[in-house]
């Protein structure tokens, strides 16, 4: 009988890997410590639980590096995407979910597959020996046992960032005499209407009083050693971002572009948008909108936005930490640990950002797993791909002395042949349609 892979973490990285290997004829043991030991960002003991954002950004599979992702993870037959597209929310061009439909079909499909065994406990140390193929997907909050021991193991110190997490809003309390729904540019998801958004205007007076507002706002103090974490670029709390200037938030997460005031016919000075979060259509999260203030500044503070003056919160903004290791000095191609090749690494813990790249990683510690528990070599995506080049990028394409938390992009790929002169977006366009060629065959074998 073969030896079952364990796989630490039923976060998206844990549970695409479990499927990759289950797929594949491989035993697995899922083990989620949830909940047994919660965490300070989960909510609930589902697998897969989206403890921030509910999107997976941009769906565009022609011009965006995430949208090829998506879609290379697509030909792979990802657990993961098979869920987001069956819980999917109109957001325009981006891929958004309803989190707890999509929590429960990853459940579903593991919790029945023959081959997949999920075990509810902690592990607290380094596992045992006898666990001879592991994969650690433990996510953004590792158990404070387990992290440890991977430190004493990598002779390191554990890096680390914090992420934050937006608000909620539930629909009915917001005032829609001032918002209304649309897309930039009228770019809707689908079939549908261009209307995918709900959009709060801010003239210039008003804009100014949010910002005295929130620069104001008492926020959450760091205990001692956290005051040296840096934040993830991509996940910035909106006060830190405000703090940057005053136009800042107008040229990010406010920027008033592509959008029209029916009110009075004009763009508004500034704008804050409302993304759906759930299938009822019943829950709103302020995009962008990541947050440190405590709670009572943050009702304050958001209720002075037009439209939710009457705001009723059914998740207040938080931070988290993040703890990831320095893969480019750790691991190999395949991501194993080059001190005990027995244990490999996925998901956010990798030093990859954002629940795509999460889970993709996962993925290919997925097959390379079952590849080696099958007596074969596991063959690594081509580096033309997108899940090629994350990976390059983790295991040695970038800096070890620098290295830091990030995103799929297109910088991350190798250039065009040449004589290709392309620029702008026939260069992504041209990159894309190279990854997903590329991808076919390699996901096939």
């Amino acid at each position: 009988m073969t030896r079952p892979v364990h796989v630490i973490g039923g976060g998206l990285a844990g549970s695409e890997a479990a499927w990759q290997l289950a797929r594949a004829g491989t035993p697995v043991v899922l083990h989620e410590m949830r909940p047994r030991r919660m965490t300070d960002a989960h909510r609930t003991a589902g697998l897969a639980e989206l403890v921030c954002s509910n999107s997976f950004r941009s769906d565009d599979h022609e011009s965006n590096a995430v949208g090829v992702l998506h879609a290379e993870m697509r030909r792979c037959g990802s657990l993961v995407m098979q869920a987001a597209d069956g819980a999917r929310l109109p957001a325009g061009s981006a891929l958004a979910v309803d989190r707890d439909i999509f929590s429960a079909a990853v459940e579903e499909r593991l919790g029945t597959h023959p081959l997949v065994s999920v075990e509810r406990d902690e592990v607290d140390g380094l596992p045992p020996g006898d666990w001879d193929s592991v994969i650690i997907a433990t996510g953004p909050l590792t158990s404070p046992g387990l992290a440890d021991a991977i430190a004493t193991l990598t002779g390191t110190d554990a890096l680390a960032f914090f992420d934050a997490i937006a608000p909620v809003v539930h629909r009915h309390s917001i005032d829609f005499e001032t918002a209304w729904f649309q897309s930039r540019w009228d770019r809707g998801s689908g079939d549908g209407d261009g209307a995918d958004y709900i959009n709060c205007p801010l003239d210039e007076e008003r804009y100014a009083a949010f910002l005295d507002a929130l620069l104001a706002a008492e926020t959450i103090e760091f205990r001692d050693w956290e005051r040296d974490t840096p934040y993830f670029e991509g996940c910035m709390p909106i006060e830190v971002m405000a703090s940057r200037g005053r136009e800042t938030l107008r040229f990010g997460p406010m920027k008033p572009v592509g959008l029209t005031d029916p009110a009075t016919g004009r763009r508004p000075h500034a704008v804050v948008q409302l993304r759906q979060d759930n299938a009822l259509a019943t829950l709103y999260n302020l995009v962008g909108f990541q947050t440190k203030m405590r709670h009572a500044e943050q009702v304050r503070v958001f209720r002075m936005i037009p439209g939710l003056e009457h705001a009723e919160f059914a998740r207040l903004g938080g931070l988290h930490r993040n703890t990831f290791i320095n893969s480019p000095a750790l691991l190999d191609g395949q991501l194993r640990l080059c001190a005990e090749p027995r244990l490999r690494f996925a998901g956010q813990i990798t030093g990859v950002e954002g629940y795509v790249e999460s889970a993709a990683v996962g993925l290919l510690a997925g097959r390379f797993a079952a590849a080696e528990r099958l007596g074969s070599t596991g063959t690594a995506p081509p580096g033309t791909t997108a899940l090629g080049a994350l990976l390059a990028h983790i295991t040695g394409g970038a800096h070890s002395r620098t290295f830091q938390p990030m995103n799929v992009n297109f910088g991350l790929f190798p250039p065009l042949a040449a004589p290709a002169r392309l620029r702008g977006r026939e260069r992504k366009r041209a990159m894309a349609a190279r990854a997903l060629d590329d991808v076919t065959a390699w996901a096939g074998g």
